[in-house]
C-alpha cells in the first residue's frame, strides 16, 4: 500500500469514521464537513485499492479490508503521538540527548560544573561526554557526531566547515612547584627566573606540548624528564625533581603537595578556550553553551584554584587525567 504525504491525516479520518460508525458524526468530531470526510475516505480507499467501509442505511461499518487496516492505522496514530511528545520534549528540554566532547583539562572543573547545573535543571536530557584532543572534537562536531565540544583551537586557520566557535575564556598558564620551593607563594614568576630548573614535559618535542608558543619564540627550557601522564608528572614535581606547566583549567585537580604559581603572561600567551557547535546548535547545546559561559565568567577560584598564588585545595590524581600537553 503506497503512503502519500497526507496518509497520517487520512488515517485520522479513517479512525474517526470507524469509531463513530458514521461520516456525519466523524465530521462533527473532527470539525470537517461531511463531504470533506467522504473525499478523504475515498482517497484512502483509492490508495489501498479496497473499500474500507460498508455503507448501511444508517451509517457505515468496517469492511474486511477496513478491519485489516484498523490496527495499522491505530499504530500509526500512536507512533505519531509519541513522536510529537518527544519532539516537544526536545524544544522544552524535557528529553533528548546532548553529546558533549572536551579536551582533558577542560574536564577537570569547567565542564563538570556546567554539566552539574544542566543536569539539575534538565534531568530528562541524557548527556554523554567524551574526552580527547581538540582536533578530534572539531572533526566530530563537523561530522554531526557531537553537539558541542569544549576545545582549544589552533590560533592559525579557521575552524572546519560547518563549525562555529564561541569564545569562553583565555586561559593562563601556571607553574607547578614542589612544596618549599623558593618561589612558592609568589603571585607570578618569569620564565627567566626558572632558567636553571629541570622542566618535566610530556613530549621530547616541545612543539607538541604546552611549551609550544615558548618553543616557537626560540626559548628551549632544560628538559630532563619526560612523563606522558599527569599523575607521574606531578608526582615528580612533588618529589622535587623539577617543575612543570599546568593549565589553569586543570588546577582544581592538582594534588595537595604541589604549589601553583602564575606564569607571567608576557612569557606565555594565554590559551584561547572555545565551545564548538554546528552552525545551528540544538536546543540542548544552546542551553549548555549558556551555562559554560556563566561558569567561565565566574572568578577562577570558583571553578579552579586561585591562579595568582600557591595552590592549596584540590583532590588527588592527575590534572586532567592525560599526558597530552598540546592544545587540547
Amino acid at each position: 500500500m503506497p503512503l502519500t504525504h497526507g496518509s497520517s491525516g487520512l488515517y485520522e479520518v479513517f479512525l474517526a469514521v470507524a469509531g463513530h460508525g458514521s461520516f456525519t458524526a466523524a465530521a462533527r468530531a473532527l470539525g470537517y464537513t461531511q463531504s470533506a470526510v467522504s473525499r478523504q475516505i475515498q482517497t484512502l480507499e483509492d490508495e489501498t485499492g479496497a473499500a474500507l467501509f460498508e455503507r448501511l442505511p444508517r451509517g457505515v461499518r468496517l469492511s474486511e479490508a477496513g478491519r485489516v487496516l484498523l490496527p495499522h492505522a491505530e499504530a500509526v496514530r500512536d507512533r505519531l503521538a509519541v513522536a510529537r511528545t518527544e519532539l516537544a520534549a526536545l524544544r522544552t528540554l524535557d528529553g533528548g540527548l546532548l553529546r558533549l566532547g572536551a579536551f582533558s583539562s577542560a574536564g577537570a572543573a569547567l565542564v563538570p560544573r556546567a554539566q552539574a547545573v544542566f543536569r539539575e535543571r534538565h534531568p530528562g536530557v541524557v548527556v554523554t561526554r567524551v574526552e580527547g584532543p581538540s582536533v578530534k572534537h572539531l572533526a566530530l562536531v563537523a561530522a554531526g557526531e557531537e553537539d558541542l565540544a569544549v576545545v582549544s583551537p589552533a590560533a592559525e586557520g579557521p575552524p572546519p566547515e560547518g563549525v562555529t566557535l564561541h569564545h569562553l575564556l583565555d586561559e593562563p598558564m601556571l607553574v607547578a612547584l614542589g612544596r618549599g620551593h623558593p618561589y612558592e607563594g609568589r603571585r607570578a614568576v618569569r620564565l627567566a627566573e626558572l632558567v636553571d630548573e629541570e622542566w618535566i614535559v610530556g613530549n621530547e618535542r616541545l612543539e607538541d606540548t604546552l611549551f609550544r608558543p615558548v618553543a616557537a619564540a626560540g626559548l628551549r627550557p632544560r628538559t630532563g624528564l619526560v612523563a606522558h601522564d599527569w599523575i607521574a608528572k606531578l608526582g615528580a614535581v612533588a618529589a622535587g625533581l623539577g617543575v612543570t606547566l599546568v593549565p589553569a583549567l586543570a588546577a582544581a585537580a592538582v594534588r595537595r603537595d604541589v604549589a601553583l604559581v602564575a606564569l607571567h603572561p608576557d612569557d606565555m600567551p594565554r590559551r584561547r578556550i572555545c565551545a564548538a557547535t554546528p552552525a545551528t546548535p540544538t536546543v540542548a547545546a544552546t542551553a549548555f553553551l549558556a551555562l559554560l559561559r556563566e561558569t567561565a565568567a565566574e572568578p577562577a577560584s570558583a571553578w579552579a584554584r586561585d591562579a595568582t598564588g600557591a595552590g592549596g585545595a584540590g583532590g588527588g590524581g592527575g590534572a586532567g587525567g592525560t599526558g597530552n600537553e598540546s592544545s587540547g
